[in-house]
């Protein structure tokens, strides 16, 4: 059945199906046991580089290159120039990959998350990329530390899996409620004619949530760019207020 089948529902239609079939389930499984014995998975700093961009990644912070999906929306952010000559909010930094990708033709960005040394490590990559005097950094969850302020666009490569996170590190994939959260507070913050940017995934049980509680929301939505990996298909979703 195609994707584009009108009586699919709207998250299926966008993200695709979550089923990815025993083979790719199969290589994605063998993908991690390759991570786990090249060392890939292990606590320690490391100093990645993402399409030419060096990262420094913190032991309790995500891993943009490593786990893909952070790779994938900073390289869309520069072939789009997603938030060209605009104010930037990017939620769930992580390493601070996307904040740096945009601050390159921004004009301002912000960069938020909930783990404190994530916030470290992305103030540590501003500065390793000569971009500290664009980035301001700010620990929190979601809105919270820019309330009041609206952004023209927004950036968020959100948990995964519904859930309590164990750990700080575990914050990048799970949340019991983010995405009703994120929907709710997502028109207060984007200026007139803003969009939201949102990375989501075929991978986990709190993608289409996010297009759930968006499409209540009458949020308009929209694929900016897709790509299909081993195990998951990822989309950066565009979202628009009425």
């Amino acid at each position: 059945m195609s994707s584009t089948d009108q009586t699919l529902p709207l998250a299926t239609r966008l993200l695709g199906e979550r089923e990815q079939g025993a083979l790719r389930n199969a290589l994605g499984a063998l993908v991690g046991l390759a991570h786990r014995l090249t060392g890939a998975h292990r606590d320690h700093e490391r100093l990645e580089r993402v399409h030419g961009t060096p990262l420094v990644v913190l032991p309790s912070v995500f891993d943009p290159k490593m786990m893909r999906t952070g790779a994938f929306f900073a390289a869309t952010i520069a072939a789009q120039r997603l938030g060209a000559n605009g104010d930037v909010l990017d939620l769930g930094t992580g390493s601070g990959i996307c904040a740096v990708f945009a601050a390159r033709h921004a004009r301002s960005v912000v960069a938020v998350d909930l783990n404190r040394e994530a916030v470290r490590c992305a103030e540590i990559n501003a500065r390793l990329n000569r971009l500290e005097e664009r980035i301001e950094c700010r620990h929190g969850d979601l809105f919270a530390p820019v309330a009041g302020r609206r952004f023209d666009t927004i950036f968020f490569n959100p948990p995964f899996i519904v859930g309590a996170p164990s750990t700080p590190r575990d914050f990048a994939w799970r949340s019991p409620d983010v995405a009703a959260r994120f929907a709710a507070g997502l028109p207060a913050q984007l200026a007139p004619g803003g969009r939201a940017c949102l990375l989501l995934s075929t991978y986990g049980d709190a993608c289409a949530l996010f297009v759930e509680e968006l499409q209540r929301r009458n949020l308009a939505m929209s694929v900016l760019a897709t790509r299909r990996f081993i195990n998951e298909r990822v989309t950066v979703l565009e979202v628009r207020a009425p």
